[in-house]
């Protein structure tokens, strides 16, 4: 799976009938998990970009509530803290 560079290009797009700032990402799937997930959001009359956004929300979500994951974040944060005061010297 590929989810493109952060240099990839900022642009408007109507998403859940509003206008919002969105990234262009690019996805790299398996062909199978590819077909599986067209047809789940044809069935759900969904169109493939919005159900690869709820499941985004919906693993976002599910980190928010797990302290493992929390303690790992906070870890992170004190690492990057560490090496920009170091930076800032």
């Amino acid at each position: 799976m590929h989810l493109g560079s952060y240099a990839d290009e900022m642009a408007d797009e109507r998403i859940e009938s509003r206008t919002v700032k969105a990234k262009a990402m690019t996805l790299r799937l398996p062909v199978d998990q590819a077909a599986e997930l067209e047809a789940v959001a044809r069935a759900d009359g969904k169109a493939v970009s919005e159900s690869v956004r709820e499941a985004i929300d919906a693993l976002i979500a599910e980190r928010r509530k797990d302290k493992e994951f929390q303690a790992r974040l906070r870890e992170m944060i004190e690492e990057d803290r560490a090496i920009l005061d170091r930076l800032a010297r």
